[in-house]
């Protein structure tokens, strides 16, 4: 075949490359043993017909001394079935197996990851070309390749594309189904695994096996002590050794090869049989993790998984397409056919996986059935958001006094982010319980950046430290409520102290080897270090009580608009703080972002 067909971003035809070729060849190969071994029974049957005999065998009849310990005799047998099978079962291969005609899944239906679909298309199109790739250009086609990231990324998901798209065999298995209670079936069925991937890629013509969470099976075996057996160490030494096993012949080649070199020992050197030449099986194994770095560093080397694919979150514009995606199979109102609204959508989903955007409209989906619509909403995608990520609402009877102190709290933090957040979003502004928040500001990006400045980190500590100015300012002493709002803060501080270089010091305490240790902790081991983040937390919030000084009728005027309302959510949270910013003095309410 043409090998410039290899760096296309499409598949090679699969009918026209090598493994189509050779799925023929095997195809063809077993009708004629089936042909054979029909034309055999056939002309047998006609002989026994010409003999005035039945065309068929004839059982005989027990009698005699056979018919009465026959019982007997099954017994022991239906006895030694029940004791040997579980544990000749115990060492079968534990993969399902996928036909490409069973798999639904092809490239078009993966959405978001282009440059992984570009990559993977390429090491798709040297398997299906493996011969031509070998013996035009002498090359050996990647046999195994990792495939690495967060959960929900696709990786599962693609490799069934990959099988799709090959039309070859696809044996997925889960490392936990490898283990086994019997001393020694953990290694038997690691090895009937890749015997079942040889025999599969032979009568196919190739064959894809997928590993899941192989960590589970190919953890590091550094720090093991030296373990035996069926250890971690054993385990990762059978797929270690499994991995290079795609040149091992059939059992029934390798019993021609032992009967030909037994002839051989009878016949002179010039007059010995050639045995077969070896043709290795065409497997691609792929193995998928969430933790790279816990896997042996053996398995990693060239010649094993020696192609690492890492499947990162999709982009603004990779989530926008699996939007359009899933909104396409989904039943929804007309509203969510625009363009702008979807954009806005893909800029809140920030941080998803692929599969947890298909969940959110899933979750969407059954908010509209409570309602009883026939399609999700907008409304319903945003109530789907907020549950899955802040949780379900829990109404609770706050006295008066505590009422008013969360939603002045709250309303000190949206005002901050109003202040000072240049770059935020103000997402939710509740005063609603949801899980152990008594209330809540979520915020966001306005874009999504992957840098962020020195202004912008101090703007972050500034933004938790605003509800507790808040209860300050209008209560004169704070509450139990702003636990968590130091914990963010101290966190933020000791990140731009240690570890960005933010605060005057180029030292990165990142650089001491502290096991078990965060950021926290080893900036504030030292006086010096837990000063210093002090220092900074108590500069930042003299600046936010200036601010929430000034601006003290904002603070009021959307304390009143969440409890009168409760829950604010996106331009309803920015509406209210104008509204009250309009009912005091300009220079009072406007936005001074010099402070940081």
């Amino acid at each position: 075949m043409d090998l410039t067909t290899l760096s296309t971003d499409r598949v090679v035809t699969a009918g026209g490359a090598d493994v189509g070729v050779s799925r023929e060849r095997s195809r063809l190969r077993r009708l004629r043993w089936v042909a054979l071994v029909i034309a055999g029974t056939a002309l047998w049957m006609w002989i026994r017909l010409l003999e005035d005999k039945p065309p068929y065998p004839v059982l005989p009849h027990p009698s005699g001394k056979f018919a009465a310990v026959a019982p007997m005799l099954l017994l022991v047998v239906i006895l030694g079935a029940a004791l040997l099978l579980p544990l000749l079962m115990a060492g079968r291969s534990p993969h399902v197996l996928y036909r490409s005609s069973e798999i639904d899944t092809s490239f078009d239906d993966v959405k978001g990851s282009a440059v992984v679909v570009e990559e993977v298309v390429k090491t798709l199109n040297l398997f299906l070309a493996h011969k031509s790739f070998k013996e035009q250009m002498g090359g050996t086609a990647r046999r195994a390749i990792l495939f690495e990231g967060p959960p929900g990324t696709g990786k599962t998901y693609l490799a069934k594309a990959m099988a799709k798209e090959a039309g070859v065999p696809f044996l997925f298995v889960s490392s936990s189904a490898f283990q086994s209670m019997y001393y020694g079936q953990t290694n038997r069925k690691i090895r009937s695994y890749f015997k079942a991937l040889r025999k599969a890629a032979r009568k196919n013509g190739g064959a894809i096996g997928f590993i899941e969470e192989i960590d589970a099976v190919g953890a590091s075996r550094a720090g093991m002590g030296g373990a035996k057996g069926e250890g971690i160490t054993g385990v990762v030494n059978e797929l270690l050794i499994q991995l290079q096993s795609f040149d091992e012949p059939p059992s029934g080649r390798r019993m021609v090869n032992h009967l030909t070199e037994v002839v051989n020992t009878l016949l002179p050197t010039t007059m010995q049989i050639r045995k077969a030449p070896l043709v290795p099986a065409n497997i691609l194994v792929i193995g998928a993790t969430n933790r790279a770095t816990d896997l042996d560093p053996a398995l990693l080397r060239p010649g094993r998984f020696d192609r690492s694919i890492y499947f990162d979150l999709p982009s603004r514009s990779g989530r926008r397409e699996i939007i359009d995606y899933y909104l396409g199979k989904k039943s929804h109102d007309a509203e969510l056919d625009s363009a702008a609204l979807r954009d806005r959508l893909a800029a809140m989903t920030s941080g998803y996986s692929p599969v947890m955007i298909e969940h959110l409209f899933d979750e969407a989906l059954v908010w509209a059935v409570r309602r009883g619509a026939p399609g999700l909403s907008w409304a319903d995608v945003q109530r789907a958001k907020m549950t899955e990520e802040i949780g379900l609402a829990q109404p609770v009877e706050y006295t008066e006094a505590e009422q008013r102190t969360i939603a002045t709290h709250e309303a000190g933090h949206a005002v901050v982010a109003w202040l000072v957040g240049k770059s935020r979003k103000l997402e939710v502004l509740t005063i609603v319980k949801r899980k152990e928040a008594l209330g809540l500001l979520a915020h966001s990006d306005l874009e999504e950046r992957f840098l962020k400045s020195q202004s912008e980190m101090h703007a972050l500590v500034q933004i938790a430290l605003g509800g507790m100015v808040a209860e300050q300012l209008f209560f004169g002493e704070i509450t139990s409520g702003p636990a968590s709002d130091l914990k963010a803060a101290t966190i933020w501080a000791a990140t731009m102290i240690g570890s960005l270089g933010m605060d005057g010091s180029l030292f990165s305490y990142e650089a001491v080897d502290a096991p078990h240790a965060n950021i926290v902790s080893k900036v504030s081991s030292t006086d010096e270090g837990k000063a210093r983040i002090e220092s900074l937390l108590e500069r930042a919030r003299e600046e936010v009580r200036v601010m929430l000084t000034d601006n003290r009728g904002v603070v009021e005027g959307l304390r009143d608009v969440l409890l009168e309302r409760q829950e604010l959510i996106g331009d309803e949270i920015t509406d209210a703080i104008s509204v009250a910013a309009a009912r005091v003095p300009a220079s009072k309410a406007a936005p001074d972002h010099t402070l940081i």
